[in-house]
């Protein structure tokens, strides 16, 4: 079974390609429907936006890589098609989420970005984790 996330308090849950909200039932064929995945995309576009003009090459890429992490390990994790490899993708896509987080606190210090900068990507990250953390509790 995999929980997609939740919005408006109602739980989205996949068995065997199908997803139940409350009593509907809809199928889901693409990890581009996951709620988790689209705040994961959002925070990728995020950072590439504030950092696309950047000129501390090596700390660019890593901020980059780590916010693409995000998205492509629960991409990964949802096609691989078992609960536990699903889990263990999940966990590394959280891992990159902190990692954007803790490289977000340094740029704000290094004055790479400013405070509004700074809470947008926060907020999404921390967004992004929470969505990750419930997967991984139902799963």
């Amino acid at each position: 079974m995999k929980y997609l996330g939740c919005r408006n308090e109602l739980v989205y849950k996949v068995e065997s390609h199908k997803v139940f909200k409350a009593k509907k039932i809809m199928s889901i064929e693409k990890f581009e429907d996951i709620i988790a995945w689209q705040k994961a995309k959002e925070l990728a576009f995020g950072i590439y936006s504030v950092f696309k003009l950047h000129r501390d090459f090596g700390f660019k890429d890593q901020i980059q890589r780590a916010g693409v992490s995000v998205m492509n390990n629960i991409a990964e994790g949802f096609e691989r098609k078992s609960d536990k490899e699903f889990v263990h993708f999940l966990f590394i896509a959280k891992g990159s989420s902190a990692e954007v987080r803790s490289m977000l606190i340094l740029a704000l210090e290094l004055k790479y970005i400013n405070n509004n900068q700074y809470n947008k990507l926060n907020n999404l990250s921390v967004d992004v984790s929470r969505l990750l953390s419930g997967f991984i509790k139902k799963l």
